[in-house]
């Protein structure tokens, strides 16, 4: 490009840097931007993780290998795989322990272990353990060599025969459903499903909001999508209850409609800090001090699957940013749109954020700066849209000699004027066209015609 930007804006790329604002001056115009705000030292134990698992061990649980035991199904589906493959390799090899001994039995009570004896064995071949072991993991697989085989000679065996065939094709249908089940469990697509680090507290529309963003890396799609978010905090009731995780809900839209969202793009969610929100009465600086913790879910239906996920995130106190905006990630191409998830958990820093609570700024007991200062998000876009043009070979519209370090707002009222400019010759051009044009076509009319000869006149 011809010129070089800069800005004044302060980038947050990772939870690191968020964690040194949290203590930096902050310079938004309204203070003399040499205080600084420490946030607690020590914080508060996450009840949900950053990756989505409940940060929560049970202990003094009762019965709890009955109660695992009489829902096994489930508890093979939410094992780890290793033991998986241990309950699996388990599941047969018992059974055919079991069923190799029931022959084995079978063939010492009628006699067929013994080598003199002439009469028609129960299981032809069958004359040792490993012989009946043999046999029964032929017929529980369905093998068959053909050396070994059951005969009419004994009920019981026939019998065993057909009972182990039903317990082979029970274990089989067990075990095939439970691993089909943990393979389509829906918890890995939330590896694709990602939450910024930080949440940013910023004004939109005119109104402090809280705001996070979230964002798919797949290209299928998350069907009927929506969020929700609790803040979680200790308080004490009335009567002097103490509540150690008091759950509080988070509008995001629900009555509205707008917690469905289509999350092909990444989005930022939006909770409007008004006077039903918990964070109604908190600042800059109350936050900042304050300990308690925001639980943000996803729910949707996968896709390929039509199976129900459930994504899960939290922000403790001192990972909200206030006075941030997330930095733009979607620019529209020529015939197509293209998301930068390199961008997609930086920040920067509004400086005109006010730091009293929502309800300061709803009575009006903070003023609001009138000052319009060039948004970062047109900086942006306008920056990826010339390095575009410029490799596309189109050429620049700003000039080469222009300082290097010019001023955001100076480059605001350049566009300004020349806006002004490109209206007011608009203004003249129609001007002209609807008043001075008609009368120069009736003049020229009237002189190619001759009106002006007085003999014409008479």
């Amino acid at each position: 490009m011809g010129s070089v930007r800069t800005n004044r804006y302060s980038i947050v790329s990772s939870e690191e840097d968020g964690m040194k604002l949290a203590t930096m001056a902050v310079a938004n115009g309204f203070g003399n931007g040499k205080s600084k705000v420490h946030t607690r030292q020590q914080c508060r134990s996450r009840f949900v993780k950053k990756d989505g698992h409940c940060n929560v061990q049970f202990i003094n649980v009762g019965e709890k290998g009955q109660r695992y035991l009489a829902d096994i199904f489930t508890t093979c589906v939410d094992i780890r795989w290793r033991w998986m493959l241990v309950i699996f390799c388990l599941a047969f090899i018992l059974s055919w322990l079991f069923f190799g001994c029931v022959f084995w039995l079978i063939a010492l009570l009628h006699g067929d272990l013994d080598a003199s004896k002439e009469s028609k064995a129960c299981v032809s071949e069958v004359n040792s353990f490993t012989a009946a072991f043999l046999f029964s993991i032929e017929t529980q697989t369905t093998i068959g060599y053909g050396f070994r085989c059951v005969t009419d000679e004994c009920p019981i065996a026939v019998f065993m025969v057909v009972f182990q065939s039903i317990v082979g094709c029970i274990i089989d249908a067990f075990i095939i459903g439970a691993v089909m089940a943990k393979m389509a469990k829906p918890k890995k697509r939330n590896e694709t499903l990602v939450f910024s680090h930080n949440a940013v507290i910023a004004m939109r529309d005119g109104k402090l909001c809280l705001m996070w963003r979230v964002g798919n890396l797949r290209k299928s799609h998350l069907v009927e999508a929506h969020v929700r978010a609790q803040l979680l905090k200790s308080r004490i009731t009335s009567e002097g209850e103490y509540i150690p995780l008091d759950q509080i809900d988070i509008n995001v839209g629900f009555d509205s409609g707008i917690d469905r969202i289509f999350l092909v793009s990444p989005i930022t969610i939006v909770h409007e800090i008004d006077e039903d929100s918990p964070l109604y009465d908190l600042s800059k600086q109350d936050i900042d001090n304050a300990d308690f913790e925001i639980v943000v879910i996803l729910e949707g239906m996968v896709e390929a699957t039509a199976m129900t996920t459930q994504c899960r995130s939290s922000y403790l106190a001192n990972e909200i940013l206030w006075g941030h905006r997330y930095e733009p990630v979607l620019f529209e191409e020529k015939h197509y749109y293209k998301v930068d998830y390199s961008r997609f958990h930086k920040t920067y820093e509004v400086p005109n954020t006010p730091l009293c609570s929502a309800r300061d700024l709803a009575e009006k007991k903070y003023i609001l700066s009138n000052a319009n200062s060039f948004c970062y998000e047109n900086e942006v876009a306008l920056t990826s849209k010339e390095e575009d043009d410029s490799e596309n070979g189109v050429p620049e519209s700003t000039s080469t000699d222009t300082p290097p370090d010019i001023d955001l707002h100076n480059q605001a009222y350049h566009h300004g004027f020349k806006y002004f400019c490109n209206t007011l010759l608009g203004i003249l051009y129609d001007d002209f066209v609807k008043t001075l044009l008609p009368w120069t076509l009736f003049l020229h009319f009237f002189m190619l015609n001759d009106y002006s000869d007085p003999r014409l006149l008479r």
